[in-house]
């Protein structure tokens, strides 16, 4: 009993397995932004409903937004411009920008479908050296943000790792080897976020190329980001975010690219 209690085991596991991989190839597709192809579970619609109904949660998290009109207006002004003269133009998604009120956190991100955010504390630093803001740093972060939701990133990264958890599953039912299998999921996922980084940066090269912004600002804005994270940021490989200087390079390599 106990032997053929395996075989069916293992043969429901190969069976849950069989329907991951099957389903993960019938979810391939050319993404028609970037010409990557990518495992897409969600649909535009989908991707849009995700970031509105994420989208306060996120803000409450960095203390609501930030209260001055003039700074939204003046983000909204970059954002807008970026889109309008560029393929996120060309786009279906909604795209909403958000300065919020935390002034310790230096970040940027977006959610899928357009939702933008930017921290207070990196806002403040995109500066020239006399203070004054300084409109090209600010549309090389927003442009960053925008290549993500344009590059697909959440929705394959939700994707994938349903992907993962499918394989998970048909692995323990089958045999001891869950574990194995979720490991290699998260590997999978780590390279793939660093990758996502790198082709935002590129994408947010061309982004300001096409509205007018001047591209080697995002270098400036990737020097505030590495003397932010200290000499004791955490090494490259343990990271979903690539170094800061690979970065530089490869946005040089992308003005090279578009100019």
């Amino acid at each position: 009993m106990r032997k053929g209690g395996f075989k069916f085991r293992l043969l429901i596991g190969l069976v849950i397995v069989a329907f991951a991989y099957l389903r993960k190839c019938s979810q391939r597709t050319v993404n028609p932004y970037t010409g990557k192809t990518q495992t897409i579970s969600l649909s535009t619609d989908q991707e849009i409903a995700i970031g509105l109904q994420q989208a306060p949660a996120m803000a409450n998290q960095h203390g609501g937004l930030y209260p001055n009109n003039q700074y939204q207006a003046y983000i909204d002004k970059i954002g807008e411009k970026l889109v309008d003269n560029s393929i996120a133009k060309q786009s279906a998604y909604k795209y909403e920008f958000h300065l919020l009120r935390d002034d310790r956190t230096i970040n940027a991100f977006a959610l899928p479908g357009g939702q933008i955010f930017i921290t207070y504390a990196l806002f403040a630093k995109l500066t020239d050296k006399s203070g004054t803001l300084n409109e090209d740093m600010v549309a090389g972060v927003l442009g960053h943000e925008i290549g993500h939701v344009l590059g697909k990133h959440s929705n394959e990264r939700i994707s994938e790792a349903n992907f993962w958890k499918l394989i998970t599953m048909g692995a323990s039912v089958g045999a001891d080897m869950g574990q194995l299998a979720n490991s290699i999921g998260q590997q999978t996922l780590l390279k793939n976020g660093r990758g996502d980084e790198l082709e935002s940066d590129e994408l947010g090269v061309k982004l300001m190329l096409d509205a007018g912004y001047d591209p080697g600002y995002l270098i400036n804005v990737m020097e505030i980001l590495k003397a932010a994270a200290g000499p004791n940021r955490v090494p490259e490989f343990q990271s979903t975010h690539p170094d800061p200087e690979n970065r530089i390079q490869r946005i040089k390599e992308a003005i090279r690219k578009y100019s």
